[in-house]
């Protein structure tokens, strides 16, 4: 999400406003629920949304709008952020459904509550069985299939296997946001993290590694980043030995492929 100006700055201060608006687990997961459903509807109705974000009209006017057609229809809470939202400035349109959106996926993680890490594992386990199983990844983007049919299929799969907030975030998913069902776990997994103020990295290894190493390593990552470091472990035959760890843009080649490439780049120089 490339949010920039007013509406960098709209996110952060909602993202206040939602932790004193998130009490209970149950009251987390029903804020989440409904601004997501919110943000779909900005999505959809393009007259709302160019009204909402309409930095020519009074706040009070874009505020009495929302109050009119939302009262009665979510909670107060989600009432309360979206009146705060319209008030704010956007540099475009479209940005105030991602940012309730992201608040929506805030939310959810936070539904978790100590099982917050278990929704990072999940989403990073799921992602890479539907990186390697075509039909389900095929069944998931059918343009073919309704939403509803496609959540069916996830309670299918996940239910009593994963937590309610994996569960709920797998779902919106398949709204298309990010165009990918792969594209929206990744960024999940982020959101996730960040949520608890960690990052992910991503450890490409050829075997698996013990639980000492990952501790070691989460250790030592968490000393270069200055953060909590959240490890997802892949197994990757192509790698030769070592690991590579991809945190973000940075990219860290421990691998043999990748020492023997750094020597041949060395040569030709």
């Amino acid at each position: 999400m490339d949010l920039r100006g007013g509406s960098a700055e709209a996110l952060t201060a909602l993202i206040e406003r939602l932790d004193g608006a998130i009490g209970t687990h149950q009251a987390a997961a029903t804020l989440g629920d409904e601004l997501f459903t919110v943000s779909q509807l900005f999505r959809s109705e393009a007259g709302l949304r160019r009204f909402a974000t309409d930095g020519s009209l009074p706040v009070e006017a874009k505020q009495g709008m929302v109050q009119q057609v939302f009262t009665g229809r979510i909670g107060d809470p989600t009432l309360d952020l979206l009146t705060d939202a319209v008030g704010r400035r956007w540099t475009r349109p479209r940005d105030l459904a991602d940012v309730l959106e992201r608040l929506s996926e805030i939310a959810i993680v936070r539904s978790a509550g100590a099982k917050a890490d278990r929704v990072t594992d999940e989403l990073f386990e799921l992602s890479g069985i539907v990186d390697g199983n075509p039909q389900l990844r095929s069944a998931l983007s059918d343009p073919a299939r309704s939403v509803d049919d496609k959540a069916a299929l996830v309670d299918s799969l996940l239910d009593g296997k994963a937590v309610p907030a994996t569960i709920t975030l797998v779902k919106q998913s398949l709204a298309g946001t990010y165009r990918t069902v792969t594209n929206a776990l990744a960024t999940y997994r982020q959101v996730a993290a960040e949520t608890q103020s960690e990052i992910v990295a991503t450890v490409r290894v050829a075997r698996p590694m013990s639980e000492v190493d990952e501790t070691r390593l989460a250790e030592i990552l968490g000393r270069q980043y200055a953060t909590t470091v959240h490890l997802n472990v892949e197994i990757d035959p192509d790698v030769l030995g070592g690991l590579r760890v991809e945190i973000g843009d940075d990219v860290i080649d421990g691998t043999v492929a990748g020492r023997l490439d750094d020597a041949r780049r060395s040569l030709v120089g």
